[in-house]
Formats: C-alpha cells, structure tokens, sequence
C-alpha cells in the first residue's frame, strides 16, 4: 500500500495518454485513409503476424513507454538529468510516430527501414539515459527496443518482397 501512495495521478494520467493519444491517432488516420489494409495485399515476410497483433503490441508498448517517461518524471533525481532523458524520449516518440507514415501511407519502405534504425538508436541511447535516473523506467523498454528490431527485420524484408 505504501508504493500506491507514492503514485501522482495526474502526472501518470497525462504520461500514459500522451504516447496513448498520439499512437492512437496516427493509427486512426492510417486506419480511416485504408493504408493497412493495402499493406495486407504485400507480399509478406516470415514470421509476419497477424494484423491485430500489431494493434494489442502497439498498446502495450506505448503504455509501458508512458510508466517508464512517468518514473523518469518522478524520479528523485536532477531536474537537468531528467527534463534531457525525457527530451529524448520526446524526440524517439515523434521519430516512432513518423515511421508509420512513411511506411503505410507514403509507400516508402526504404526510406521507412532506414528510419527505424534511427529509431533504434535513439530508443538505445533514451534506455541508458533512463537507467541513469530509474532502473525500471529503462527496463520497462526493453520490450519495445526487441520490437522494434522485430519491425525493421519485417519492414526490410517488405520491402525486400516487394520491391
């Protein structure tokens, strides 16, 4: 009961619904202008999911993103240390939110493959700084990094498959 104490609402409310909300909407306008489902008639890599299991990953991932940015937020430690681990995870989530359209709505996978390896990096070098600052809000990554090396092996083979 002590640790449920500790938890400030409204810093966690806003740290979930911000990579939540903006998930949500690039994935609604991709959804509503039909991009996903002309990803479907792609030639597809193994290993390929089926299509849901993007959406229930995506809200995982980015639910873990928002508790891990809220642990940084809150943590007990410089107010510099933390406002520059929270840039970072700032700047990756806007490059993640790019990705998609690039990938689903402009039809540039090459381009889109080459963006998420920046992604990577960027979530990389976001996990070390978040160690730094709290141990768990860099694990609570872990999940999304090992998906996002997922990603670019299945974006590099469409756009392998498909040329």
């Amino acid at each position: 009961m002590k640790f449920v104490r500790m938890i400030k609402l409204k810093p966690l409310i806003v740290s979930l619904l911000i990579p939540l909300g903006l998930g949500g909407a690039v994935g609604m306008v991709l959804a509503l202008t039909g991009q996903f489902s002309d990803y479907r008639e792609l030639f597809q890599p193994p290993l390929s999911p089926s299509p849901w299991v993007f959406f229930v990953a995506w809200v995982i991932l980015y639910t873990l993103m928002g508790i891990s940015s809220y642990f940084v937020l809150t943590a007990d430690k410089p107010v510099g240390a933390r406002s520059d681990a929270l840039w970072l995870y700032f700047v990756q989530l806007g490059v993640n939110l790019i990705w998609p359209i690039l990938f689903f709505y402009f039809d540039m996978r090459l381009a889109a493959f080459l963006w998420i390896i920046v992604l990577i990096a960027l979530v990389i070098k976001m996990i070390v700084s978040f160690w730094f600052i709290s141990k768990p809000a860099a694990l609570l990554q872990i999940p999304y990094i090992l998906w996002l090396l997922f990603a670019a092996y299945l974006n590099g083979a469409t756009y392998i498959l498909n040329g």
